[in-house]
């Protein structure tokens, strides 16, 4: 069934004080999936998901290797539509949780709809199980006869690569079942505590939302309380973040051994559909850049600040001339739209509902989730975005990149429930488009050298944030996956890893703080998503090269990048990137993106 969101942060959170005057902030509404716990259409589709799941099963397990193509054909729609339904109750359940995840009848309703949809889904195991097992050559030629079957064919072939590590089915099961009270379970406890964390800073209790954003307040007395404040919670907690941390880890290394998987990293880039090199090529070049990008970046912000070494509460400080307005919600709005409308209409026509209908969440509010996502839902529904917007020149980009991830799930719906689903490397690349749209039409009409100065420090501190920081936290993840399958780590040593990989990543300029060892704790992808983190780079990597395309006036590009949203998972990277000229498995191809960052740091040197 459709997972629940992972955060979004590639940025840091922010603090609802900052959040004044910006008028009327839109909320979800969640009508359009179920009208409450007690929906008559809630009732009904649970009912018909126990009885269909039931009938699916006993219809087809053990028989699939016996179906002609008509037959496959049927089967699998029978199975999408299974899926949807599952979906869309626990988009429902998921996303009233995320709006508050301190209310416990929120966190019931969530773990009974978990443990309900995973009885009802047991059943439908056998179904990968057994199409994994079809004959290559007997399932080639009902591919090729059946034009409609063969429509399916990338969601077989993403499913079949996991045929070398396969389970029984059995094993397979009992995964399944037991995955409520494992992972799930761990990922509950971790989301619980980082929204019930207190912040105490100059005698105000803040929670993690708003004290992170402190760390990019104006005022640098006020930056370093904060990240007191939050070394001192993330200290006071890092047995708990660590005992989890270790407990996922292990069940992963427990589970990727017995399915024969060569390297921790390996499932993610299956599900990724992304071969490893590629991922390694992405990542050797960021970390080759790490000199010319993040190191002398921040050395060029030390001496802006009039500091001889930066502090780690500086590292998203504005800049000492930074203006600090607050930008109302309805200006953000119309920034983002008349960007996304300057590319093409049809972008702001489709994000145009996201703002009317209550597609959007944006208040910060207690016990709401901290960061931004955009969730699918199911493919008869639409999408529904977070965000904790506070007025900054940040949030806006935010909101662009969020909108984008929306823009590009309702374009990839049209595919159907099984093949709107886009691997998590190119699912960043329509939010990051999205930002760079809203990015240089702010450029473009900036009023003066300081206002352009502002807009470019500030993507690069994004681009830096989405590049270097996430293949950072992937190597973290790395080396954490790697050393903890020698035995349980301890705090320290977790901390250890940690420091390593910030200090190669950041460079000289900094000092690192005491606590700042346990940063690390709060980050909720290294819990609901391993490995998840350099799809952000890539996303970055591929749109800075899609961007220089359109930029050299390629002819017909907007149509080109709608069939390239619109095609959702149906096709390969490298089938999509084709059209435009470009090849992610050329290892200069991630050069050409560390080389706009670079450009736009010798554009600020320049500026001295």
């Amino acid at each position: 069934m459709h997972p629940l969101p992972a955060f979004n942060l590639p940025r840091d959170a922010r603090d609802p004080s900052a959040g004044k005057d910006l008028g009327d902030l839109p909320e979800w509404n969640l009508d359009d999936l179920y009208t409450g716990e007690d929906s008559r259409r809630l009732a009904a589709d649970l009912d018909w998901l126990e009885q269909e799941s039931a009938a699916f099963a006993a219809e087809y397990e053990g028989s699939l290797d016996t179906l002609d193509s008509d037959g496959l054909l049927l089967c699998i729609k029978r199975y999408e539509r299974i899926k949807s339904v599952g979906g869309r109750i626990m988009s429902y359940a998921g996303l009233r949780y995320y709006q508050m995840t301190t209310d416990p009848g929120r966190a019931k309703f969530l773990s009974d709809m978990q443990g309900r949809i995973t009885d009802l889904s047991t059943p439908m195991v056998f179904f990968s199980l057994e199409m994994n097992r079809l004959d290559n050559a007997r399932l080639d030629s009902m591919l090729a006869e059946n034009l409609n079957l063969a429509r399916y064919a990338p969601v077989l072939r993403r499913m079949r690569a996991m045929r070398p590590h396969q389970l029984s089915d059995e094993l397979e099961k009992f995964l399944h079942d037991q995955s409520v009270v494992g992972s799930t379970a761990w990922n509950r406890l971790f989301d619980e505590t980082t929204a019930s964390l207190s912040f105490a800073v100059d005698g105000k209790n803040l929670n993690l939302e708003a004290c992170a954003n402190l760390l990019s307040d104006p005022d640098r007395e006020t930056r370093r309380k904060a990240a007191e404040a939050f070394a001192a919670t993330l200290g006071d907690n890092i047995r708990l973040f660590a005992r989890i941390t270790n407990t996922l880890a292990k069940e992963k290394e427990i589970e990727d051994r017995w399915r024969k998987l060569p390297t921790p990293q390996s499932g993610r880039h299956l599900s990724n559909d992304v071969e490893p090199e590629v991922v390694e090529a992405l990542r050797n070049a960021v970390v080759a850049a790490y000199p010319r990008l993040s190191h002398r970046y921040y050395a060029l912000k030390a001496k802006w600040m009039n500091l001889d070494k930066l502090q780690i509460w500086d590292r998203n400080a504005p800049l000492p001339d930074a203006d600090g307005k607050t930008i109302p919600w309805s200006e953000a709005c119309r920034i983002v739209n008349g960007a996304y409308a300057a590319f093409d209409p049809r972008m702001a026509e489709i994000a145009a509902p996201f703002f009317t209908d209550g597609w959007i969440d944006a208040a910060v509010k207690p016990g709401k989730a901290p960061g931004a996502f955009a969730h699918p839902t199911v493919v008869d529904a639409h999408p529904y975005v977070m965000l904790n917007y506070l007025g900054k020149q940040r949030d806006v980009m935010t909101l662009a990149h969020e909108l984008g991830h929306g823009v590009h799930q309702v374009l990839a719906a049209g595919q159907g429930e099984l093949l709107s689903s886009t691997p998590l490397t190119l699912a960043e690349t329509a939010s990051v488009f999205g930002e760079m749209l809203t990015f240089r039409k702010l450029l473009g009409t900036a009023p003066d050298k300081k206002a352009r100065k502002q807009l470019l420090a500030g993507k690069v501190e994004d681009m830096i944030n989405t590049v270097i920081r996430q293949i950072a936290f992937y190597d973290f993840e790395c080396k954490l996956h790697e050393t903890r399958a020698g035995g349980e780590l301890t705090p320290d040593r977790i901390n250890e890893i940690w420091m390593g990989v910030q200090v190669e990543s950041l460079g000289p300029a900094f000092e690192f703080m005491k606590g700042y060892e346990t940063f690390w704790s709060y980050i909720p992808h290294f819990i609901h998503s391993p490995f998840y983190v350099y799809a952000y780079a890539f996303g970055d990597g591929l749109v800075n090269a899609l961007y220089a395309v359109y930029e050299e006036g390629d002819p017909g590009f907007q149509e080109k990048y709608f069939d390239m949203l619109s095609a959702g998972g149906a096709k390969h990277h490298t089938e999509l990137l084709v059209p435009f000229g470009l090849d992610a498995s050329d290892p200069g191809f991630w050069d050409k993106g560390l080389n706009l960052i670079a450009m736009m740091i010798d554009e600020l040197e320049a500026m001295e």
